[in-house]
C-alpha cells in the first residue's frame, strides 16, 4: 500500500511515517519545514529497508501541480500538516489560517478527485470553552471573541471538519475526522507551546519551570505511539468514515502538578514559578481551564485505549532530552 502523510517531517507524522513503513508500505510525505524538521525522519533515510519505499517532498500543500501527483499516486492520506502550537498561532495568525483552511480543502478536493480514502487531523482545541468532562464527540462548542486570535485554531480546525464530513456526506468521500489531545513523545519540541517538553527541557538545565496562569488548569497527555496505533486502527476500520473521533489520555492532571511531578523525574533543583498570561502571550490570549477527552467511541470501534502512563510519558521526554542536549 502506498501512503500519503502530509506533514510526515512533523512530530506525530514522523512516528506515522515510521511506523507504516514497518508495516511494509510505500510511504510519501510531504512537508514545507515550517514547525517540521528533517531531522525526525533522518533516521528513517538511514536505514536500509526502508530507503526504496520512503519517498520526501519539501513544499506545501497548496502547491497543486505537486498535491495532484502525490494524492494520485497514494492509495490512502493522512492529512497532518497544520500551523500547530498555541505560540506559533498567536505569531502567525493569517499563515494559520490560511494553512489550517486552504491546506486541508486542498487535500480533500484532489482526495475527492481520485477517491481516495483520507483522514483529517483535528484537535482537542475545537471544543473550545467547556470545564465539564469528559469531552464527547456530539458536545456543542463554546468560544472566545474573535478578537482573542488562540480561537482562530479552533475556528479553522472546526470549519476543517465541517468540509471533511461535507465531502463525506455530498460526495461519499470516505472521511475520518480525529481529535487528537495533547500528544507528546521523544522529539517533540518545547518551541511552539508545547508544555512537557518546555518544562523538561528547564527541569535539565535547572532552570525555573515556568507555569503560566495559577496552574489549575488541567490537561490529559497521550503518548505518540499510542497515537499512531489509534490512527492505523481507524485507518482500517470501515464504521469509522464519516465519523469524528478523540483520541486522548485519561490521566487529568493539573499543569500545577505536572511541573511537580517532571522536577520530581528529572532529580531537578528548579524552582516552580508562576508567570501571568499577559507576560508569556498577547491580550489574544485566553486559555482553556480543562481538556479531558472521552475515549468510548473509538475504543468501541476499534478496541483501541492508551497504554502509555503519564510517568511513562514524561520519562520518555527526559530521557531523548539526555541523549540529545
Amino acid at each position: 500500500m502506498k501512503v500519503l502523510i502530509t506533514g510526515g517531517a512533523g512530530f506525530i507524522g514522523s512516528y506515522l511515517a515510521e511506523k507504516y513503513l514497518e508495516l511494509g508500505n510505500e510511504v510519501y510525505i510531504i512537508d514545507d519545514l515550517s514547525t517540521g524538521t528533517l531531522e525526525n525522519i533522518k533516521h528513517l533515510q538511514e536505514i536500509q529497508r526502508y530507503k526504496e519505499r520512503l519517498f520526501v517532498t519539501v513544499d506545501t500543500i497548496l502547491n497543486h501541480e505537486t498535491m495532484i501527483e502525490l494524492i494520485g499516486t497514494c492509495d490512502i492520506v493522512i492529512h497532518m500538516a497544520a500551523a500547530v502550537g498555541v505560540q506559533y498561532i498567536l505569531d502567525n495568525p493569517l499563515s494559520s489560517i490560511i494553512t489550517n483552511i486552504q491546506g486541508t480543502e486542498k487535500v480533500l478536493e484532489l482526495c475527492n478527485k481520485f477517491k481516495k480514502k483520507v483522514l483529517i487531523a483535528s484537535t482537542s482545541e475545537v471544543y473550545g470553552k467547556h470545564t465539564h468532562a469528559p469531552l464527547i464527540e456530539t458536545d456543542n462548542i463554546i468560544y472566545g471573541p474573535p478578537t482573542k486570535f488562540r480561537w482562530s485554531y479552533a475556528a479553522a480546525k472546526l470549519m476543517d471538519e465541517f468540509t471533511a464530513l461535507a465531502y463525506c456526506r455530498t460526495k461519499k468521500l470516505p472521511t475520518i475526522i480525529v481529535r487528537l489531545f495533547n500528544t507528546v513523545g521523544p522529539r517533540q519540541t518545547g518551541r511552539y507551546g508545547m508544555v512537557i517538553p518546555r518544562f523538561v527541557q528547564q527541569a535539565m538545565r535547572n532552570e525555573p519551570i515556568t507555569v503560566y496562569g495559577d496552574g489549575d488548569q488541567t490537561r490529559t497527555f497521550t503518548y505518540v505511539g499510542d497515537v499512531v496505533e489509534a490512527i492505523v486502527k481507524l485507518m482500517e476500520c470501515k464504521q469509522a468514515v464519516g465519523e469524528v473521533l478523540n483520541i486522548g489520555g485519561t490521566e487529568e492532571v493539573s499543569i500545577k502538578h505536572l511541573a511537580e511531578k517532571i522536577k520530581e523525574l528529572a532529580f531537578s533543583k528548579s524552582k516552580i514559578k508562576f508567570i501571568s498570561y499577559d507576560e508569556v502571550y498577547t491580550k489574544d490570549f485566553e486559555d482553556m481551564q480543562r481538556r479531558v477527552p472521552s475515549i468510548e467511541k473509538i475504543k468501541h470501534l476499534t478496541g483501541w485505549k492508551p497504554t502509555s502512563s503519564l510517568e511513562h510519558i514524561i520519562k520518555s521526554v527526559i530521557e531523548y532530552s539526555r541523549a540529545n542536549k
